[in-house]
């Protein structure tokens, strides 16, 4: 089964939004907050079906969070929606202060992320996101796949009861196979099984990554792809579980290789004094070019071609 073979389903970032029309409609507590972000956030229904729902505070990120850490005080359930970029960047503080070490359970979003805004330029990349979080206490870190795992994370967040953040590209995202049709928050979902590689990946990398495994099953080489959804907490146990039995491990992630999934799975191996051929894929420490999120994926060799490649050296 390749990519070609599977179903192309909506922008995980559609998911969310239907996701949040069905939350509402059963919830009156449900509050979506925007800054100038309910268009670009596929929010125009759901403020048009519920406006006494959603709050918007123009472009001003840092009240956004200011406004949804209150609301969240008061026993709202309250989903905080902004560009990724300007969301991790701008409100950084009122995240750390207002959100986390202030313990209310806000569902951070972070829409078009990573570079879904490609052709704009670094301004507009999300590829600093999880570093940043990684380092605040007190926040889980949440990057779906497909659309299944979408909806399976805005369900779950909506039932969490500390803060927690979705990341969503504008992609529309295959429909991924996997052992099993469940989603748990801090359990990595296993994509398919293999002994000889291991594929870690992320967010809109899980496809590339599983293209990279079928390449490398028609060379006669074994590759297991492992959909790490949740950053923060990790799943400890699958990783260390693969280092074992695996001969290398990829990471693959729409994030700079400094300070995310990467550079967590290999601090985790190293501690835990588990060697392995290792290898992280995802933007390099240098100026980024500009152009499709498709392009730059190719060009830094998030692709299914670029994948199997890397395995191969490593092997």
């Amino acid at each position: 089964m390749t990519l070609e073979t599977l179903n192309i389903g909506k922008a995980n970032l559609e998911i969310f939004s239907a996701t949040v029309m069905e939350l509402a409609e059963k919830d009156r507590d449900i509050l979506v907050v925007t800054s100038d972000s309910r268009g670009s956030g596929k929010l125009i229904p759901y403020g048009e079906k519920f406006p006494e729902q959603i709050v918007e505070v123009g472009i001003a990120e840092q009240n956004l969070v200011g406004v949804a850490a209150g609301l969240a005080s008061a026993g709202k359930n309250v989903f905080a929606v902004s560009p990724a970029c300007f969301l991790t960047t701008r409100a950084l503080e009122q995240i750390k202060n207002d959100v986390a070490y202030s313990n209310q359970p806000v569902t951070l979003v972070g829409i078009s992320a990573g570079v879904s805004y490609g052709a704009l330029g670094t301004t507009h990349f999300s590829i600093h996101d999880v570093a940043v979080l990684r380092a605040i206490n007190n926040i889980q870190i949440v990057v779906p796949a497909d659309n299944f795992e979408a909806r399976e994370a805005v369900l779950a967040a909506s039932k969490t009861s500390i803060p927690i953040f979705l990341k969503f590209g504008k992609k529309n995202m295959p429909d991924l196979p996997r052992m099993e049709e469940k989603f748990e928050i801090g359990k990595a979902s296993v994509i398919c099984k293999g002994i000889e590689v291991a594929f870690i990946a992320c967010g809109e990398t899980v496809a590339p990554a599983y293209e990279a495994a079928r390449m490398l099953e028609s060379k006669g080489i074994s590759a297991e792809v492992i959909s790490m959804h949740t950053i923060h907490p990790l799943d400890k146990n699958t990783i260390t579980e693969l280092a074992k039995r695996c001969k290398a491990i990829v990471t693959v992630e729409e994030h700079s290789v400094s300070g995310g999934l990467g550079e967590a799975c290999a601090s985790l191996l190293m501690q835990e004094r588990i060697f392995v051929p290792f290898k992280i894929v995802g933007f390099p420490d240098e100026d980024i070019i500009a152009g499709s999120q498709t392009e730059m994926f190719n060009y830094y060799g998030i692709s299914g071609e670029g994948l199997a490649e890397t395995a191969m050296k490593l092997l």
